[in-house]
């Protein structure tokens, strides 16, 4: 189990205000200048070394993102912190922003600095309204202290940062519409390449992390990538914050160890399942875009990229959703199909034709008015869409259906016999 001094987050839960001064006593902004002073080349190496991941759900390593911004003086660099925090079961980044805003705008100097960056825009989901005023809050104490702005922490590197808000779209999550809407367009992913690290916001240099990737930045420079990744396992280092809801006794985010057993990450904060382990029918580790795994795997599978991978699931953005014996799995599923139905931008015919194809066989399937032969033609259907369109909404949509009949198609069956499934 993390111990406290090993937190970064120890404001996660609200305890203290997230003001300024209390940020300060918290470590915040504590000798940033030098940092800074160290160069841009050691800030990225630092990351590199630390093996941080993408913390917004693909796991990309985040040195090796910031190293492919070309650093040209006469390019209009951009950082965009990725706020829009839409996947159903994720609500870690909302916390962080509430209550630890100032180690985020930390962290966007640090990574803004790195990448030769003198504007960055902090994109946050539309609903986040009372977290944008928090965050708004934030930033002006920050500007006022002289942290950013002119001359930021007396470093010599300007840097504005902006705070935009969203209008309420889950495809805006995904990093190529999200800077299609900063830019006062419709929502929809671009094509790539080319990728935004050479032609991004308004054609510009730009790199864009998730909002706990570039918050988690200013405790590894202080403390030393070594001290990062001496949590979790080669490739899966840190500590990460996870967010449990579903059945269990206490719903929570929490920072833990990377690679920490699923299991005891439920037993140890989450009061355990309801009704205990052997009541447990399956778990969704990583929002709502993952595969579902059964409680056998759940028994012993480790929650990082390349353990839930190897069970042919994935960590995404560590949103654990638990579901117990009493739980219509099929309904759920379908529920999550409708979702990204409604969200699908419809740029891309596999995903806005086959989304609702998917929802409409699912609910079927959930009232019993279907076949094997059915189940068949969704799985063909869900293959027709993963990796033909632009964007992984498409994939989001087909793999927790190909998730579900991996594992309990049989029982599924079996029920389709009985007639099990009439109201």
């Amino acid at each position: 189990m993390l111990s406290n001094k090993d937190k970064i987050f120890t404001n996660l839960y609200g305890q203290e205000s997230f003001g300024l001064k209390m940020a300060y006593a918290r470590g915040d902004w504590d000798n940033t200048k030098a940092l800074m002073s160290k160069g841009a080349d050691w800030i990225i190496d630092e990351v590199k070394n630390s093996q941080l991941r993408g913390r917004g759900g693909a796991g990309f390593p985040t040195g090796l993102k910031w190293s492919f911004m070309p650093r040209d003086p006469e390019k209009n660099n951009y950082l965009i912190v990725n706020a829009d925090e839409s996947e159903p079961g994720t609500c870690k980044d909302r916390d962080m922003i509430r209550n630890d805003p100032q180690k985020l705008i930390e962290g966007c100097l640090l990574g803004s600095f790195a990448m030769q960056a003198h504007k960055c825009y902090i994109y946050i989901r539309g609903e986040y309204y009372n977290e944008s005023v928090v965050l708004e809050k934030a930033i002006a104490e920050a500007y006022e202290a002289g942290l950013i702005g002119k001359n930021a922490c007396n470093s010599g590197w300007d840097l504005d940062v902006y705070v935009h808000r969203g209008a309420g779209a889950y495809i805006c999550g995904e990093e190529t519409a999200l800077l299609e809407s900063l830019e006062g367009k419709k929502g929809q992913p671009r094509m790539k390449p080319p990728f935004p690290a050479n032609k991004g916001l308004y054609g510009s240099p730009t790199t864009v992390n998730n909002v706990e990737t570039i918050a988690v930045i200013p405790t590894i420079l202080r403390r030393g990538a070594s001290w990062f990744s001496s949590f979790g396992r080669e490739k899966n280092t840190g500590t990460k914050v996870f967010c449990i809801s579903g059945h269990v006794n206490n719903p929570c985010n929490v920072e833990e160890e990377m690679s920490i057993p699923l299991k005891d990450l439920i037993e140890k904060h989450a009061g355990g399942v309801i009704g205990g382990w052997d009541n447990l029918k399956a778990i969704i580790p990583g929002g709502s875009s993952v595969p579902m795994l059964p409680k056998h795997i759940c028994d012993d599978v480790l929650m990082d990229f390349d353990s839930l991978s190897a069970v042919k699931s994935g960590l995404g953005t560590a949103a654990v959703i638990v579901m117990d014996q009493s739980t219509d799995l099929v309904k759920a599923i379908a529920r999550i199909a409708y979702f990204y139905k409604h969200e699908s931008c419809g740029q891309c015919t596999p995903c806005r034709e086959g989304t609702g194809w998917m929802w409409r066989i699912l609910e079927k399937i959930a009232v019993g008015n279907s076949s094997s032969a059915e189940i068949d033609k969704l799985l063909d259907v869900t293959k027709q869409i993963e990796g033909h369109t632009i964007c992984a909404l498409g994939d989001a949509a087909a793999w927790p259906i190909q998730g579900l009949f991996r594992h309990f198609r049989d029982e599924i069956e079996e029920r389709l016999k009985k007639g099990s499934f009439a109201a």
